[in-house]
């Protein structure tokens, strides 16, 4: 770690699991947990800016008494949520306040998490950042569109966060911030509530310190078995770097290299595996599908609100009005054939492991990095997982990515939980 990240460190994440641990053991009182999370929030939102409006002592207030015991949640700007706006990074929306929760929102508040805010998202879950910094060094990006989602839980201000995934926008922004992502199977976490931007691509995820604190609030927002009560077997991986490797950063590369020596040192056998042909198709289907619903979605505000719209955002949708319902038909065909594929892939393997992003986070307010090694399983609909424990010679955080076969999300959160553990080893 350099001396000049050093000094700009505000990364202190913190487990929520180890905190519930304290308090049902009576080793920390509620009041005294969340206040910790508080202090965080106090002492480096200002320089952070991972919310868009959050009410701590009002939370506290609401907060029930289930299994997240009160603790903190974020809660990304594009879900419903009914005491504080829903702003979905535009300015359309600036005093847009729902009648009621998104279901995610609600399922949180069921099992007692205290809603703090909520958390800066791009432009629509989009590219346009909206100026939150990373917590690891303030002049580099957080990555997007789960923006303040990533920075806050990186940041300590919450153990636990709900983002969206259209692209790349759990995965990428869990890598850049240095925490766990979870982007469950398709549809595992209810949308209802949440702004669409892509009707068969959107998808709820979570952010946690851990890959097993992401497993257990996961499990509260699903009602879902999740986590693992047994300990992992090591897994047998195959390092997939599918055809977008050449995009792949050096350090990337380093990290890819070391996931897999310290994997294979722990016992799990690793293997080399490529994907067919019709998942380079794949790739290039996703921004079709994409674009084609995005300018739908957003109708109501292209036609009502166009003025209002980032530049960025103008350009693509101007540019999906001229997607034929035909090109969309044929790459909707491609994305059915590559999931009909995807069976074989994990035939012989239990996971598969490729880069989170690229390299580390660019040292670019401006940007949010590209999601390169993320649309194609957001098209797949397959769980993933951010892996982090990895960092770059300039002390950035690098993530690696656990990707599973659709409605396998325990193994897979348990393979990711024990290559997290190998890393740390």
């Amino acid at each position: 770690m350099t001396l000049d990240t050093q000094i700009s460190c505000l990364a202190a994440p913190v487990s929520g699991l180890e905190i519930i641990e304290q308090i049902n053991a009576g080793k920390i009182g509620p009041d005294e947990a969340f206040a910790g999370f508080a202090d965080a929030y106090d002492s480096k939102e200002d320089t952070l800016s991972c919310f868009v409006s959050a009410d701590y002592s009002k939370a506290a207030e609401r907060a029930g008494n289930g299994p997240l015991r009160g603790l903190p949640v974020g809660i990304k700007d594009i879900l419903e949520t009914n005491d504080f706006p829903t702003r979905h990074g535009s300015p359309i929306y600036a005093n847009h306040v729902p009648l009621g929760d998104a279901s995610a929102v609600a399922l949180a508040r069921k099992a007692g998490g205290a809603i703090v805010g909520k958390t800066v998202t791009t432009e629509f879950a989009y590219f346009t950042p909206r100026g939150t910094k990373n917590p690891w060094n303030p002049e580099y990006s957080p990555g997007g569109s789960s923006s303040g989602s990533a920075a806050g839980v990186a940041a300590g201000m919450f153990p636990y966060a709900i983002g969206s995934q259209t692209g790349g926008s759990v995965i990428r922004p869990a890598s850049y911030c240095g925490v766990a992502g979870y982007k469950p199977t398709y549809g595992l976490i209810p949308t209802q509530g949440a702004k669409p931007f892509s009707h068969s691509l959107d998808t709820l995820g979570v952010f946690a310190a851990t890959v097993p604190d992401c497993a257990f609030f996961a499990s509260m927002l699903t009602e879902r078995e999740l986590e693992s009560p047994q300990a992992p077997t090591p897994p047998v991986i195959g390092f997939c770097p599918t055809s977008q490797w050449e995009h792949v950063s050096e350090e990337m590369r380093d990290a890819m290299d070391t996931a897999m020596e310290k994997a294979r040192a722990a016992g799990a056998t690793v293997v080399e595996h490529d994907l067919p042909s019709i998942f380079m198709r794949a790739v290039e289907a996703h921004s079709v599908i994409q674009n084609y619903e995005a300018v739908r979605a957003l109708a109501w505000e292209w036609a009502n609100h166009r003025d209002k719209l980032s530049h960025k955002l103008v350009e693509t949708l101007e540019e999906s009005e001229t997607i034929s319902p035909e090109s969309y038909d044929a790459a909707r065909r491609v994305a059915k054939a590559a999931r009909l594929a995807l069976s074989g892939v994990f035939q012989n393997v239990d996971v598969l492991l490729t880069p989170s992003s690229e390299g580390h986070a660019p040292k670019d307010l401006a940007s949010t990095g590209t999601p390169t090694f993320n649309k194609l399983w957001t098209l797949m609909g397959t769980p993933c997982v951010n892996v982090p424990g990895l960092f770059a010679t300039n002390g950035m955080p690098l993530g690696v990515q656990i990707v599973g076969a659709a409605m396998t999300d325990r193994q897979t959160l348990q393979a990711s939980a024990w290559l997290e553990k190998a890393l740390a080893e």
